[in-house]
């Protein structure tokens, strides 16, 4: 196959758009919080539940699918993951009991959430790119902002007009209409169709010799299988460094909309504030990670980290002042910053653990990711419910961000392979 552009930019194109969809599409519990609530009555972290239980399942899931791509790839993984998310968004309106909210929001949405969210995209996409790695991924999720400023707004216009119920099967017909043909495009590696990483010509004889980025030989020439990443250390460090990432993220979503309207927002500012997070996370996600290509993504993570710990600070203060300017440092370190840890997610375990096992390993590892997960909003609900206030959750969160950066950096992925900005340290 020849093209005259690189294929691997139709890769990222198909990313975007199944982001923007697939993950908008869980993300969208959000919004059937609260009215869910409001027509049960059940408890918060009963009703939270179900989305953490989510993640348990789609932690489960992790490493089937990781084996699943590194056996059948993408196209068979992504319109799995089509099938199963649709299934439980057109089956959750009929939820009439706390497990029917578990068995379709959890078990179905989770399962198909694992597929065509950030965890599924990161066992492919980084085939495709070598030198631009970074700006790829970040261009192709920052598909998930484009889809949080036009789905969720019908979402919530949906829920006023008609309830959650229509809001959620017209979400799962999209992911059906949209998401099943164009995943039939995808390809798991430029080789497949004789082509090379970031466009790159063959070498020939007369061409000069390729620079290597690997910074430790010994290391990369290890033919990593699963059994032998796990049996170190830095397996570990990125374990740990993935579960803190996710419990932040996913504590503040889950939470963010229902705290604001009890501290007294309108519902109107609390839905702006989930949409322009995401918003906010476009240009976050596409310059962090064209950044991480030039310093190294040990340096994006810990970036990333520190906007949702000064997230979770204005949080904590908005209890205390609820003001317009402290909801905007909040939106804006948690969109702009925060969301910037899914562009080298990737990335991280490719440059540590690259080989033909990279889709176990990673998957393995997301179990971790999705263990913080679900262990996020399902934590700071209890105590939210416990204490009746969210401050020490939040202040817990805070603590996982600094957990988090600091695990990243001593997995060291530079140490490993440098990012194109820091060949220098391949080549000393």
């Amino acid at each position: 196959m020849r093209f005259r552009f690189f294929y691997g930019w139709v890769i990222v194109a198909v990313t975007f758009v199944t982001m923007a969809i697939g993950v908008n599409a869980r993300t969208a519990f959000s919004l059937f919080f609260p009215p869910i609530i409001d027509e049960f009555g059940w408890e918060r972290g009963v009703t939270a539940g179900a989305f953490s239980f989510g993640f348990l399942v789609s932690a489960g899931m992790s490493p089937l699918i990781g084996r699943m791509m590194d056996r059948f790839g993408p196209r068979a993984v992504m319109e799995l993951g089509v099938a199963l998310m649709a299934g439980g968004l057109l089956l959750a309106p009929l939820t009439t009991q706390p497990w029917h909210l578990y068995l379709t929001i959890g078990v179905l949405v989770g399962a198909g959430s694992i597929c065509l969210g950030y965890s599924g995209q990161s066992l492919y996409l980084p085939n495709w790119f070598n030198r631009r790695r970074g700006l790829a991924m970040g261009l192709a999720f920052a598909g998930v902002g484009i889809g949080s400023i036009t789905l969720l707004p019908w979402a919530q216009h949906m829920i006023e007009k008609d309830g959650w119920r229509t809001a959620c099967t017209a979400m799962g017909v999209l992911v059906l209409v949209v998401l099943v043909p164009i995943n039939l495009l995808l390809r798991k590696r430029p080789e497949d169709i004789g082509l090379r990483p970031d466009g790159d010509a063959a070498p020939s004889a007369s061409s000069a010799e390729p620079v290597s980025n690997i910074v430790d030989p010994d290391w990369a020439g290890v033919d990593w299988t699963l059994k032998r990443a796990i049996a170190t250390a830095r397996f570990w460090w990125l374990a740990t460094g993935f579960f803190g990432g996710l419990y932040v993220w996913y504590a503040v979503q889950v939470h963010q909309t229902k705290y604001l309207l009890d501290i007294g927002f309108s519902p109107n500012v609390a839905v702006w504030a989930l949409g322009a997070v995401s918003l906010l996370g476009i240009p976050g996600q596409i310059l962090l990670g064209h950044v991480s290509d030039r310093v190294g993504r040990e340096w994006i993570w810990s970036t990333s980290c520190l906007g949702f710990a000064i997230c979770l600070a204005a949080l904590i203060a908005l209890a205390r002042f609820p003001t317009l300017t402290l909801v905007y440092v909040m939106v804006v370190a948690q969109g702009a910053l925060g969301y910037g840890v899914t562009s080298v997610m990737g990335a991280v375990v490719m440059e540590i653990f690259q080989g033909k096992h990279y889709g176990s390993i990673f998957g393995t590892i997301m179990l971790a990711a999705l263990a913080g997960g679900a262990a996020g909003p399902w934590v700071t609900g209890m105590l939210h419910d416990l204490t009746g206030s969210y401050t020490l959750a939040f202040a817990i969160g805070i603590a996982v961000c600094g957990l988090s950066g600091v695990s990243i950096w001593m997995a060291a992925p530079g140490k490993i392979r440098a990012v194109a900005g820091q060949l220098h340290r391949a080549q000393a």
